[in-house]
Formats: structure tokens, C-alpha cells, sequence
């Protein structure tokens, strides 16, 4: 509008009095249309490339890029353009319209053109600013946003993974990732891309976004691409960062936490129990333990797992807390997992380990107190009383003798407690405290229990409160030296030649508090010594005689018992 009034000024020769402004001198440039943000304006030397119509001034139409469907393409002030329009898009900035004028003499003059356009006419153009672009011109890169933490950043030879909008530099769109719901996934600076993105690529972070703007002869040149990038395009990509990694990655450990004592770190053959955060290097998830409440359970080094955990489950302490991070080459690979983890994804994993053993662990007992005096200790069918707490590895309490009114009652190798716990309990003297951890081969084993993960590693703390010695499995009760010989007349306590249930239950009893016998623990005396007697009585007249009595030697003792006792 401001070359208008410029021209108008001209024609006024005071007030109220006008002339005829006579032939256009000079181009007539109507910016009718002009856009907010104008980063950069046509030059002498710069390709533009442009739609238009063109018309005489009465508005009969003489050319139109519009209704051939192609933009015209061009370079500007180097005499490749009519003179008028030269001189008429310069200045000109991406998307705006304007209307030019162009007298003939800075169009085809005198001569015209053909029959399409009579000598000495003046010519209207309606021209829309698609592209500017010059030879000069180099890659343009604008972060738009970045991580605050960026450990590494696109090299050439990396492969990545990205989201991508892209654009002509007027803002028509071409192509687009998200509209396909895959990233493109690529080598950079290896001739797979064009080579404005590969060189726009570098120096990106996961995370990052950023603006890469790529000139023609950087991107699709003269051919362009096929009907949606027209020849001589300069392309407008805004690039969103999501993965990146190299072929000759290894995986990467982060240790976050690691507990103050560790006895003992992971190897191959161990059998692990762990949870997980698994998620992609733009840190969304893609999966988690923790939401199941179940932990992941699996052999170490064994092929149980992608090769990338196999090693990163190596060297752990239980109670460690790490991060890994696994190259696709050492998870998934190009092809990913369903629609889970999509191809060449790079892993990231935190990890927290809850417990592992080995198969062939046997239990781990740790004495924490001892009595002064230990001369009786526990073996296998004694009767117990003991005091316990049972927890997982971490700390988690599974159960408790404290959560009862009396501590509870087992006959050590009777199957009544698990593998483990039977073992440890062994060979502890009354008042001895020991802390007993049990491999779940020992324990609980691959199914758990009620409120017992499956092979979970227990921790027992243990206090022996009582201690019976028993007699052997299949037993009610038992010499602890030679009995009596003959032994007949040793139960006749009266000498009467007959011993009725009331001089039999003496006789027992006798022995047991002189030292001789023992009676099975933790069962009603009296009720074992009746069933004795009416094994022995097999007239069932209420008493033993002495033929009714019999030996039974025991030949892996190579001592003589009664077979009843």
C-alpha cells in the first residue's frame, strides 16, 4: 500500500485538483496479504518458487500456475524473469500475497506475446510466495525443547528412532510418523536418509525436539518426490527424538543403590527374583512388576531372558538397585515383541532385586547367641518348642510364633515343618538364638504357599524354648541302654509271675525317671503305655505273663529291644 500512495502523491497538484497518473514508470505492488512472521524475505540471486494468475486489467485471465497444477520455479534479478516481476517478488516473504502490476515496458513491450498477450499491455499478477531458497543456503536447526539431563547425543553410524512432522516451507504438510503410528527408524549419516536430515540429525538428544529446515538441493533437488514434494522444495521436518543407540553398544548399568552388607553376588546358574520398570529412552513404559504385585522369576545366563538382562542380572547383591539400559541387538531387535516394543527399540530397566539362590544352595545358618551351657542339643525325632520370625529377603514379614498364644510344637524329622526350617532347628541347645536362610528348594519351593511368593528365599529367626529328646520314627518308647535281662522278672514288680496294666504303667514309668527309657514326647504317657500293654497281653485277660513276652533284635543296632518298646 505504501508504493501506491507513493504513486498517487505524484498525480496531486494541490487541493481538491487530480490529473491522470499517464503510463506506469515503475511496478504497482499491492501487499494485500502478509503474514505475521516473516523470518526472511526474496533477494537478488534467490530461487523462489511461486503460484500466480495472470490477468489483463479489465481481470480477463492470460496464464495461471494454479490451473497447470505447478508452481512456477525460478531464480530472481538475474534476468530469468519477466523484468516487471523481477522487481515485483522481491522483498517478498513466504505465503504472502500480492498483486503487481507491471507496465509493458518491464513486461513484453512493444512486441507482446504470440496471441496471448498484445504489444504495449500492461500485466496484473496475483502471486503467492511458496519457497524461497539460495545456494548459500546451509541446514537450519532450532531446538525447540530439550531434556535437562542429555548423556549422549546422535554420531554418525547411530541408529535412532524418531517422530517427525513434515512440511513445505509454506506450511502444506507432506508426511508424517505419528499419522502412521511407527517411527521412522534409520542409520544416520550412512547415505539412508537425504542429506539435509542426516546432517540436521546430529547432535540430538532422546528427548529433544527440534526444527530442522533442509534446502532443495539438500533434500529431493529438481526431482522432488513424487506428488507430494514438487521439484526445487525447501522442507520443513520438526523431529522428536525417542531412541538412539549403535550397533556396537553394550548394555549400559547404572547402580543406584546398593545394600550395606553383601555376602553374595549373582552368577550364572542362579535362579533370581526381581521387579522391574520397563520402559523406552523417551521414559514411557511399556511394562512393570510392580502393577502385577508379582515379581519376575528366572535362571541367570541360562537363555531364560533377552541376552541384554541375561548379563545385567550378573554381579547383583539382594536389595541392589540398578538401572540397564539394552541396545535392540541385545533385547528385541529389529522385529520387537507383538505390539508391545516396536523394532530396534533400546531398553531401559529398573531393577530392584528381592532374592536369588542357586539350586544346589544348601541352608545358611548364622548363630547369633549361644548359651554358656550347651551339653543337650536337638536331633532329629526330639520334640521342640521354639520361637520364630519368617521374612522374605527384603524385609517383608511373612509370619510369626508372636502372633500366637504358644510358640509352636514339631518332632524334628517328622515332615511336619518344611525341608529347611526342619534342618536348621537341628543341633541347637535350649536359649541358643541362629538366623537360618532357606533356598525355596528347601522352603516352599516354585509354588509357594499361602502368603509365600513362589521360590522365594526365607529368612527365619529362630530361639530353641524346649527341648524333649524323642525316641526313632515307628517307636512309642525306648531303652537308652541294654534293657533287663531277663526282663520279665524286672517287670513283676510284686513277684506274683503276673504284671497287670497298673504295675506295667509303674515299671514304665520307673524307667523313664531312673534314665533307662524314654517315652515318645509330646503324646499322653499313660495312653502310649496302655496301647504297649495290649500289645503284649494277647490273651487279653488284663495281664502279661512271661510267655507272652518277646524279643526283637534289631540287627542294624546289634542290640536287643522289646518289640513293643
Amino acid at each position: 500500500m505504501d508504493s501506491i500512495f507513493a504513486l498517487l502523491v505524484l498525480c496531486v497538484t494541490g487541493a481538491w485538483v487530480s490529473c491522470s497518473p499517464g503510463p506506469l514508470e515503475d511496478v504497482l505492488i499491492d501487499r494485500y496479504d502478509i503474514p505475521r512472521v516473516c523470518p526472511r524475505e526474496v533477494q537478488t540471486g534467490d530461487f523462489v518458487r511461486y503460484h500466480y494468475n495472470g490477468t489483463f486489467t479489465d481481470g480477463k485471465k492470460f496464464d495461471s500456475s494454479h490451473e497447470r497444477g505447478a508452481p512456477f520455479s525460478g531464480q530472481v534479478g538475474l534476468g530469468r524473469l519477466i523484468a516487471g516481476l523481477d522487481r515485483g517478488v522481491q522483498g517478498m516473504c513466504v505465503n504472502e500475497r500480492r498483486k503487481v502490476t507491471v507496465p509493458p515496458h518491464l513486461a513484453y513491450g512493444s512486441v507482446g506475446a504470440g496471441e496471448v498477450i498484445p504489444p504495449d499491455t500492461v500485466l496484473v499478477f496475483d502471486v503467492v510466495l511458496l519457497d524461497i531458497w539460495n545456494s548459500e543456503d546451509k541446514v537450519q536447526t532450532r531446538t525447540l525443547s530439550k531434556p535437562e539431563s542429555c548423556k549422549r547425543f546422535i554420531e554418525a553410524t547411530d541408529f535412532i528412532r524418531y517422530h517427525y512432522n513434515g512440511t513445505l516451507l509454506n506450511g502444506v504438510p507432506f508426511d508424517s510418523s505419528h499419522s502412521r503410528n511407527g517411527t521412522y527408524d534409520t542409520y544416520v549419516g550412512m547415505g539412508y536418509l537425504i542429506k539435509g536430515m542426516d546432517e540436521g540429525l546430529i547432535g540430538m538428544c532422546v528427548g529433544e525436539t527440534r526444527t530442522i529446515i533442509i534446502p532443495p538441493f539438500l533434500a529431493y533437488e529438481e526431482k522432488g518426490y513424487g506428488t507430494v514434494i514438487p521439484p526445487q522444495a525447501t522442507l520443513v521436518f520438526e523431529v522428536f527424538l525417542v531412541d538412539l543407540f549403535n550397533p556396537k553398544d553394550d548394555i549400559i548399568v547404572d547402580v543406584k543403590k546398593v545394600p550395606e552388607s553383601c555376602t553374595r553376588k549373582t552368577v550364572v546358574g542362579d535362579y533370581i527374583r526381581y521387579h522391574y520398570n520397563g520402559t523406552f529412552q523417551d521414559g514411557s513404559i511399556f511394562d512393570t512388576s510392580y502393577q502385577r504385585n508379582s515379581t519376575y522369576n528366572t535362571y541367570i545366563g541360562m537363555g531364560y531372558v533377552i541376552t541384554g538382562m541375561d548379563k545385567a542380572l550378573q554381579g547383583l547383591c539382594i536389595g541392589e538397585e540398578r538401572r540397564v539400559i539394552l541396545p535392540p541387538h541385545m533385547a528385541y531387535g529389529e522385529k520387537g515383541t507383538g505390539g508391545l516394543i516396536p523394532g530396534s527399540a533400546v531398553l531401559v530397566f529398573d531393577i530392584q532385586v528381592v532374592d536369588f539362590h542357586n539350586p544346589k544352595d544348601p541352608i545358611e545358618i548364622q548363630v547369633t547367641h549361644k548359651p554358656k551351657e550347651c551339653n543337650l542339643t536337638s536331633a532329629v525325632d526330639d520334640l521342640i518348642q521354639y520361637r520364630y520370625n519368617c521374612s522374605l529377603m527384603d524385609g517383608t514379614l511373612l509370619y510369626s510364633s508372636d502372633h500366637y498364644e504358644k510358640a509352636p510344637l514339631t518332632t524334628l524329622g517328622a515332615n511336619k515343618v518344611i525341608e529347611g526350617l526342619d534342618e536348621g532347628l537341628r543341633g541347637m541347645c535350649v536359649g541358643e538364638r541362629r538366623v537360618v536362610i532357606v533356598p525355596p528348594h528347601l522352603g516352599h519351593g516354585e509354588n509357594g504357599a499361602k502368603g509365600v511368593p513362589s521360590s522365594a528365599v526365607l529368612h527365619f529367626e529362630l530361639e530353641l524354648l524346649d527341648l524333649q529328646k524323642g525316641v526313632p520314627d515307628g517307636y512309642m518308647f525306648v531303652w537308652l541302654g541294654d534293657s533287663p535281662e531277663p526282663l520279665f522278672p524286672a517287670m513283676d514288680l510284686n513277684k506274683d509271675l503276673a504284671v497287670p496294666l497298673e504295675e506295667f504303667t509303674a515299671f514304665i514309668h520307673l524307667q523313664v525317671a531312673e534314665g533307662t527309657g524314654r517315652l515318645r514326647p509330646g503324646m499322653d504317657a499313660d495312653g502310649i503305655i496302655s496301647d504297649m500293654f495290649n500289645n503284649q497281653d494277647r490273651n487279653r485277660d488284663g495281664k502279661i505273663v512271661a510267655e507272652e513276652l518277646k524279643l526283637k533284635v534289631e540287627e542294624d543296632l546289634d542290640k536287643a529291644r522289646h518289640e513293643e518298646l
